[in-house]
């Protein structure tokens, strides 16, 4: 069996946490190694880790301390993460059932590839089984970075040794790092990946980078900030392009066409 490090990134999430750890208890592959990045955090969130560290049998590892943003915590989790797959589970995201890390790893076996991901539902966040809208991948190069299409980054998994060879998250991104690391893998440096068409993650509503219009632009800015230090040209109607797919997603879902 091939092992997998996952790492999930903590600070202040005492009211979602607990579901992110039973959707990873409730995971039917055994062969996990789970990371556990907490920055200090001042509420409940360390006795929620402590609470559950036992049920992982050994399988989790956790530090608590200040770091410098989400990235940086991502990164300390990559240099501890000792499997042959890393992915990234966000505290305040779940897996979508029991199977999601047995077919990951079926996929890196079977296909002989250094990454993998699949779809995502965004849902309420007070509801996590009513679903907002529905991110549908594509593979690669069908779909492409530069029609504003990337792959959902909750459900990215890449070989360990991709992190090795071409770097982690560029924290001077504070926005839309983990587009910039896509980017770099697959555009820049043509890792294989496999897009797997099966939901994988539950994502709540509002994250960092869509959270509010200010945050929306500057997610746009970096964006195109990634494309420029990767030397990938770009149209200058890429905002336009980035934008098209979630319009489309989203009227597939009220359309109930997904």
């Amino acid at each position: 069996m091939l092992k997998i490090s996952l790492i999930t990134v903590t600070y202040n999430s005492e009211r979602t946490l607990r579901d992110t750890f039973e959707s990873v208890l409730a995971q039917s592959y055994s062969k996990l190694e789970y990371i556990v990045i907490d920055g200090n955090s001042t509420d409940n969130t360390l006795d929620i880790i402590k609470e559950y560290e036992p049920l992982f049998r050994g399988n989790m590892k956790w530090i608590s301390e200040k770091d410098e943003g989400i990235y940086h915590a991502m990164n300390k989790g990559i240099k501890l993460a000792s499997g042959y797959i890393v992915g990234i589970l966000n505290s305040d995201d779940i897996f979508f059932d029991k199977t999601v890390l047995t077919n990951i790893a079926n996929a890196f076996r079977d296909k002989n590839i250094d990454a993998v991901y699949a779809n995502l539902e965004f849902v309420k966040a007070n509801d996590l089984n009513t679903v907002i809208r529905t991110w549908k991948g594509c593979q690669y190069p069908l779909c492409g970075f530069k029609y504003g299409w990337h792959p959902a980054h909750p459900t990215f998994f890449v070989k360990k040794i991709i992190y090795d060879k071409y770097g982690d998250f560029d924290t001077s991104f504070n926005i839309s790092a983990d587009f910039e690391l896509m980017l770099r893998f697959i555009q820049k440096y043509q890792i294989s990946t496999y897009y797997l068409d099966k939901t994988i993650v539950k994502m709540r509503m509002g994250g960092e980078s869509t959270s509010s219009l200010s945050k929306i632009i500057e997610g746009n800015k970096n964006v195109l900030r990634a494309f420029k230090k990767n030397k990938i040209p770009v149209s200058i109607f890429y905002p336009i392009y980035r934008l098209a797919p979630k319009v489309y997603n989203i009227i597939k879902g009220k359309l109930k066409l997904i």
